[in-house]
């Protein structure tokens, strides 16, 4: 059932991004210049879940630290993770506040 919920919270948090403001805003890297959004690509990454340090965003799910210069702001004040279909990270959001 726990499962269940999960996994229905993750497409919903996936084709509200695809589907809304990341998708229509054509956000791209600040990096790469690459497009956030393919096909189901973007989702939500709980607060709990997103350390602020010195060296930027510390995303435990993943281990990965996404550096300031790289962080979007986020509209919808959550943080987004949208990847490639290898899991890479494509893009990363952030709250303003956050910055």
């Amino acid at each position: 059932m726990l499962f269940a919920a999960l996994a229905l919270f993750s497409l919903t948090s996936t084709a509200y991004a695809h589907d809304s403001w990341i998708s229509r805003g054509g956000f791209r890297g600040p990096q790469n210049g690459e497009w956030c959004c393919g096909a189901a690509d973007c989702s939500v990454v709980p607060s709990s879940a997103v350390k602020v340090g010195g060296a930027g965003f510390e995303l435990t799910p993943t281990q990965e630290t996404v550096p300031y210069k790289e962080a979007l702001p986020s509209v919808d004040g959550q943080y987004w993770r949208c990847h490639r279909p290898n899991g890479t990270r494509r893009c990363f959001f952030a709250p303003i506040s956050a910055f």
